[in-house]
């Protein structure tokens, strides 16, 4: 009966992708009522079966009937043995029920058997995240539940989107198991271990209070109002959370309870779909699911996998959303318009759904999606979307604002790649995944703050991360889907490291060079990846990867597979074997090397790091010059307020516009302080017009403008904390953000401001002892204008002002005071990875985008050709 049934519902979901083609914009994610005009509303709702007969006969739409299945074969068939093969194997899943087990897969590796170096860049926002996930607090997270299944609550309910009033509250708290059970695998903490399963109990009292299986922070009047298409705020989008939270607290952390609080909800929202589909038709369960319903099917087919029980096989297909998947089997780039984050994962679940059955028309579905996003519809960044939409294909220029890329996209975008590279083995998918996760998904916390981290990744010249509509997140306020999605980001960093082949001699790929170590039980070795620091004026990415016997050996063969990235070049590149030369492949490829592997075994590789530019995905001639500056995987940002010229020479080489920052330079950053009162004021370049003001905090634009690099004319080296020898020197004052440009004054008395290095005259200053006589100061005296100091106004009263003062009155403390300051470190530094890029008008300081806070900065460049 169940079969029948699913049959059934495969030949309707064939019905509705046909009818979806032709009227795809009334699929979108927003609800629309029932149009009583159409031949489906009269076919699904009439009552003369006979003409019902006769009418899908006419027109081919018998849910059974070949000719529905043929005319979705993809376009690039061409040959007719290949659509032999389509009719064939259509006719195999409807007499069979689905095909499983596919060979080639790459398996994953457990989370459990990967540990992330705790110093290295992912080991620091790893642990900054296990941090906020400690802060969280049980009751306030369950506060709703509990509300909700009438029982007592405890203590404060969170705000934000977990609010007791927003009718999304509890899609957090979802998220929260499924990054705690990640963490917990990824850590071992026992603290989080404690935390989560409390969480995990709590919901468990609530679910067996309401008795049904329903267990949600929203009473089920909200599934009332989304069955009967009236407004309502994506509850299937929080069950979604809470359900694939539960399953991995199963799957990961091995909570058998969560199983069964997963199977009971699973058999509520069964018979829900039954009912609607009873009641009304089908036609409004399809409608239905324009209101967002996250990765339902996905969460589905994975309960599948682990149940075996057909409801759940058919209560997923009944997820997978027809008029949306539709074109995309038929290759049709339709999907500008729509919500990005509403569908992304729509197409991870029908990902799952080929990984269940075989059927390759879902495996086409998930490759043609990848490939237009990634071809038409991303960013720089790896992530895409526009205001939380899809734009037009390849017209991004015209897309750049502080709205960009919404976080989930590209949480939901490399599960999408995930998936395709452990089909495929194909490098594009292992190069995406870098790309995205370096930048879309380490560019989103703030630092070392746990629980401060963004929804949108702003893209406008002079953009910054505090400065779109939702600015940074708060730790107790916020609670964004992007916040619920982040947690996992960070707590699932060591997932698509490595993935293995099993067999007689099994292999392990290695895609992503992220300080790390695996226990590989199935080759029986311990690897361990060690990744040098990346720096701009050493352009290699060296790693060296130690092998070693995990004192199971069996003394079998095993190969592994190191993916040399194709951004890359062959030149200059090089890979050993305990010292011995290896033979590289070309970029995009795999460096296989298979041994027997012994205690200590050692591959070492040096990949140049190319700086590129990368054009905008936009067709139109007048946007071709926008373009990204990439270094290796790392995308560059110019620490900028919206100037974005770049080429000053068209015939001038990319290596001449955009040189490295020495390693020195960060020795030489200075800040210029003075005291008064109780605060703490700094010189300051305001609007090309130095003053002071108070001390600003790291990682602003404040930060930058108050930062300046010393640069001696006898050229030696200078810090602050050697000022004893920078007396009786000559120096300039070079601007952090702006090089070679430079504090200067305009004669005695006149306020200083900035000029290019060519105006040494008012731009060069001596180092003399402070003024004030206290030993641990300096002052500065203009080299053209002798017996005149760099001086503000902050000890005469409110004024902010510096000038070039002058006076002859030797004992007028109040002059000398004015004249001296503390010479310290600079408040901001530069990136390892920092170059100077040469511009039309002005130079820029060029640095990861992952390594800006609030800042302004400027991602694409007009780059004239």
């Amino acid at each position: 009966m169940k079969s029948l049934m699913l049959l059934k519902v495969w030949g309707v979901l064939v019905l509705a992708m046909l009818c979806g083609v032709v009227k795809s914009k009334e699929c979108t994610n927003i609800p629309t009522q029932l149009s009583s005009h159409s031949l489906r509303y009269e076919l699904l709702s009439s009552k003369n079966e006979s003409w019902k007969e006769e009418m899908y006969s006419h027109y081919h739409l018998t849910p059974t009937d070949d000719s529905a299945w043929s005319k979705l074969h993809p376009r690039k068939m061409l040959k007719e043995e290949e659509k032999f093969d389509w009719m064939m194997m259509y006719r195999q899943i409807k007499n069979s029920g689905g095909v499983k087990g596919i060979d080639g897969i790459l398996n994953e590796v457990s989370l459990h058997d990967v540990r992330i170096e705790p110093n290295s860049m992912h080991g620091i926002a790893q642990q900054t995240n296990l941090e906020y996930l400690l802060m969280l607090d049980v009751d306030s997270l369950v506060w709703s539940f509990r509300k909700t299944a009438g029982l007592e609550t405890l203590g404060n309910a969170y705000g934000g989107w977990e609010a007791p009033n927003v009718e999304l509250r509890g899609h957090f708290v979802g998220h929260y198991l499924s990054a705690s059970a990640q963490m917990w695998a990824s850590t071992h903490n026992e603290s989080l271990k404690q935390k989560m399963s409390a969480v995990v109990s709590a919901l468990s009292t609530c679910q067996e209070k309401m008795g049904s299986g329903y267990v949600s922070a929203f009473p089920s009047e909200l599934f009332d109002r989304f069955e009967a298409i009236k407004p309502v705020w994506a509850p299937y989008y929080t069950i979604h959370k809470i359900m694939a939270g539960l399953l991995d607290q199963y799957m990961i952390a091995g909570n058998d309870h969560a199983l069964k609080m997963t199977t009971w909800m699973a058999e509520y929202f069964y018979n829900r779909v039954q009912n609607v589909i009873t009641k009304y038709t089908i036609e409004r369960h399809w409608r239905s699911l324009n209101e967002e319903t996250g990765g339902m099917n996905d969460v589905l087919y994975r309960l599948y996998t682990v149940t075996g029980d057909p409801t759940h096989l058919l209560l997923a297909h009944l997820f997978d959303k027809p008029c949306f998947l539709g074109p995309l089997a038929l290759k049709a780039d339709d999907i500008s318009g729509f919500h990005a984050n509403t569908h992304i994962p729509v197409v991870v679940g029908t990902q799952m759904r080929y990984e269940i059955t075989g059927d390759p028309l879902y495996k086409e579905i998930g490759t043609f999606f990848m490939d237009i996003v990634n071809s038409s519809h991303s960013y720089a960044t790896g992530g895409t979307s526009v205001g939380e939409f899809w734009s037009d294909p390849k017209r991004l220029a015209s897309t750049l604002q502080t709205e960009n890329e919404e976080s989930c996209t590209t949480y939901n975008m490399l599960k999408v790649s995930r998936h395709l590279f452990r089909w495929t083995k194909e490098m594009a998918y292992a190069d995406y995944y870098e790309r995205a996760l370096t930048n879309g998904v380490l560019s989103i916390q703030r630092g070392i703050d746990p629980g401060v981290m963004i929804y949108m990744l702003p893209l406008k010249q002079g953009g910054s991360k505090a400065q779109s509509y939702h600015k940074w997140g708060t730790q107790f306020d916020s609670f964004w889907c992007c916040y619920g999605t982040g947690i996992e980001s960070f707590s699932k960093l060591g997932d698509s490291i490595y993935f293995e082949e099993k067999g007689n001699s099994p292999g392990l790929y290695i895609i992503q060079y992220i300080p790390s170590s695996l226990d590989w039980k199935t080759g029986q070795v311990l690897v361990s990846q060690k990744i040098e620091p990346v720096f701009s004026w050493d352009n290699r990415l060296r790693v060296t990867i130690t092998i070693s016997s995990n004192g199971h050996s069996s003394g079998a063969s095993s190969t592994l597979n190191l993916r040399i990235p194709t951004w890359t070049h062959s030149s200059g590149a090089k890979a050993t074997l305990n010292g011995k030369d290896l033979s590289l492949p070309t970029p995009g490829n795999f460096l296989t090397v298979a041994k027997t592997w012994g205690q200590g075994n050692k591959i070492t590789l040096e990949l140049p790091m190319i700086l590129r530019t990368e054009a905008i995905q936009d067709d139109r001639p007048e946007y071709a010059s926008v373009q990204a500056i990439l270094y290796g995987p790392y995308l560059l940002a110019g620490h900028s307020s919206g100037d974005w010229d770049i080429v000053t020479k068209s015939t001038t080489a990319l290596s001449d516009l955009i040189t490295p920052v020495p390693a020195d330079y960060n020795a030489n950053l200075i800040s210029l302080m003075q005291e008064s009162g109780n605060t703490t004021f700094v010189l300051t370049n305001s609007n090309q017009s130095i003053q002071m003001e108070k001390y600003p905090e790291a990682g602003t634009n404040a930060a930058i403008s108050s930062t300046f690099r010393l640069i001696s004319l006898d050229k030696s080296s200078v810090s602050p904390s050697q000022h004893n020898d920078l007396i009786g020197k000559q120096v300039m004052l070079e601007l952090f953000d702006l090089p070679e440009m430079f504090i200067s004054h305009q004669g005695q008395e006149q306020s200083l401001g900035i000029a290019a290095s060519s105006d040494e005259g008012g731009s060069l200053f001596r180092v003399a002892a402070g003024l004030d006589g206290q030993g641990n100061t300096v002052s500065l005296e203009s080299e053209s204008q002798k017996g005149c100091f760099i001086s503000s106004g902050v000890n005469y009263g409110s004024s902010s002002t510096v000038k070039l003062s002058c006076n002859t009155k030797s004992s007028d403390a109040g002059f000398k005071q004015s004249a001296t300051f503390i010479l310290g470190n600079g408040i901001s530094e530069y990136h390892p990875i920092s170059f100077v890029a040469k511009g039309a008008k002005r130079n820029f300081v060029l640095s990861p985008l992952l390594s800006f806070r609030d800042e302004s900065y400027t991602v694409y460049f007009n780059i004239q050709s």
